[in-house]
């Protein structure tokens, strides 16, 4: 039998032992980063062997934002989603939530969604009301948060469209209204070295003109032309496009000089509104109407150079929503039928492999629709859906094997 001392020190060895152990796995905490947040969850593992985890769950508005460009931190690690905020004077608020960890920080509240942007390097734009009512072109870092502003806006501006901002941070720029009326609509850019606002294009028919400046050429904008839609004298919406469809043109910043695009009729289906850049190449990505010589076994997922040259990109299902990587080498797009797969392909050689099905039932709100994109690192696609019957966030990661044979 030990002695009061022995059991004395066997007790104060355990305490020591206890408190190594702790130590070791704080150390080994603070070098993996957080523990998982309890929030989101593993939902599924498909065939393709991705792995679906559920990012939100509280019943309250959510988007992922878009899916023409990643929202992600330049090296992959936090993605942002938007969602309601209690704000009086900013009703958004965005979120940054690292991947694969799911440890969340609120970036700032905005007046809205429209207006948000995104550099390549990560660096995040967007529109904040001040106590006045100004409005102020604000920039976070992803990853480390930290608000500025760089720009506040006239009285009586409005943003109309999501952002677009330059790799250089030199341009930035969005869609507005400058006249009253609801008949005629602009495309604004701000000079962020001169800080100088100009409108630069002007037409009613670029009502939801998505502009997105070309990744490889600042002097250079996309932007869409909602042929035929209008709005009422009050404002509400009465046609988002007429029966001649929508096209895409090029717009020259910051001269405002257009170069029509072979989109469309008369030369394609109808543009269904969904584009990107596909990298710095200089060529578009777009789908148009899966139907007649674009029906999805033919192909409705098409490219267009500066130059007019247009080719399919790739076939075999009724692409709708498209987004392309940061590389440029891989496209992500939803399946418009049935399940509303979520589809990645390579660029190059059109093959395409179904990632998950988004399982979501879209409305006329825009975050019933998937709007993929891909992480610039090619390991996880974002995605809404409202599979539970409310919209949220998800979030699939990829498996390499299937990315590396689309790269091959």
């Amino acid at each position: 039998m030990m002695s009061s001392e022995e059991q004395q020190t066997r007790r104060q060895l355990a305490k020591r032992l206890a408190a190594t152990v702790t130590s070791c796995c704080m150390a080994w905490s603070v070098r993996r980063g957080p523990r998982p947040s309890s929030k989101a969850a593993l939902v599924e593992r498909p065939p393709s062997g991705a792995e679906i985890w559920q990012v939100t769950v509280e019943r309250q508005w959510h988007s992922n934002i878009y899916c023409e460009v990643p929202y992600c931190s330049g090296d992959s690690r936090y993605f942002v989603y938007a969602r309601s905020s209690d704000d009086r004077l900013n009703r958004t608020e965005f979120v940054a939530v690292e991947l694969g960890v799911w440890k969340e920080h609120r970036l700032d509240t905005a007046a809205t969604m429209s207006g948000c942007a995104v550099s390549p390097d990560g660096i995040f734009y967007y529109v904040k009301r001040g106590d006045g009512g100004e409005l102020r072109l604000m920039r976070a870092d992803i990853a480390e948060g930290s608000p500025n502003e760089v720009f506040r806006f006239p009285a009586g501006f409005g943003a109309r469209s999501l952002g677009t901002v330059t790799s250089t941070h030199r341009w930035y720029g969005v869609g507005t209204m400058s006249q009253p009326g609801w008949k005629m609509f602009d495309i604004a850019v701000v000079d962020l070295r001169a800080s100088k606002l100009m409108i630069i294009d002007r037409d009613p028919y670029i009502l939801n003109p998505h502009p997105q400046f070309d990744p490889g050429n600042e002097s250079r904008m996309l932007v869409q032309h909602n042929r035929g839609g209008r709005f009422s004298a009050d404002g509400k919406l009465e046609q988002l496009v007429g029966p001649e469809g929508a096209t895409l043109y090029l717009l020259s910043v910051p001269d405002g000089k257009r170069t029509e695009l072979p989109v469309g009729k008369p030369y394609t289906t109808p543009c269904t509104g969904h584009e990107a850049w596909i990298g710095g190449s200089g060529e578009v990505l777009f789908s148009v109407s899966a139907s007649g010589e674009y029906r999805a076994e033919k192909g409705n997922l098409l490219g267009v150079r500066p130059d007019g040259t247009v080719r399919r990109v790739a076939r075999g299902y009724r692409f709708n929503h498209v987004g392309v990587s940061r590389c440029g080498r891989l496209f992500s797009a939803d399946d418009w039928q049935g399940s509303f797969k979520l589809v990645i392909g390579s660029i190059r050689t059109g093959r395409t492999a179904v990632a998950c099905e988004s399982k979501t039932k879209p409305t006329r709100s825009q975050n019933t629709h998937p709007h993929p994109y891909l992480t610039p690192d090619l390991k996880w696609l974002i995605f809404n859906s409202n599979r539970t019957g409310w919209p949220h966030i998800y979030a699939a990661r990829l498996p390499d094997e299937m990315v590396q044979e689309l790269l091959a």
